[in-house]
């Protein structure tokens, strides 16, 4: 395809301010998503005074919350970050569904990434697989998508 042009962001995005939106309820994972989240910006050069934390006490008030600091306009990509875990009853789907739903209208809305670092799994087991060890760090990854949705989103603009 000669003389066609791709836009992909990069894991850089110098100078950008990144929220980190955490729940508390499961701390015992979800302070791992957020260590996780943090190493990872801060091995990408994202200055420590360009990442600020909120915490809300579970998934349900995430997108509420995110909403709340995106709308402040100082921040170039919110990490959302909890762990809602299947339990016996439809609790989970309600929660872990309608959380989803409203980050993902959220990012549509506002234009600012809003990544995605939720975990909905069916145990404790995966939850923990999932922060940190068998299976990586979910917090770190959903950093790498905000570094890399705020570079393309610059490139788009012709800001990169």
């Amino acid at each position: 395809m000669s003389g066609s042009v791709t836009f992909e962001g990069r894991f850089d995005a110098q100078g950008a301010r990144f929220a980190i939106v955490a729940a508390r309820f499961n701390a015992f994972v979800v302070d791992s998503l957020v260590a996780g989240a943090e190493d990872a910006l801060r091995r990408h050069g994202v200055a420590a005074e360009n990442i600020a934390h909120y915490k809300v006490p579970g998934a349900w008030e995430l997108p509420l919350a995110a909403k709340k600091v995106a709308e402040q306009g100082n921040f170039d990509a919110v990490i959302v970050l909890g762990a809602v875990i299947r339990g016996g009853t439809p609790h989970f789907e309600f929660v872990a569904g309608q959380a989803a739903s409203g980050l993902m209208a959220l990012q549509q809305a506002t234009g600012i990434p809003v990544t995605f670092g939720l975990l909905t799994t069916d145990s404790i087991e995966q939850a923990v697989e999932r922060s940190g060890t068998k299976a990586g760090n979910k917090g770190a990854d959903a950093a790498m998508t905000a570094l890399e949705m705020v570079s393309f989103l610059r490139a788009l603009d012709g800001n990169a």
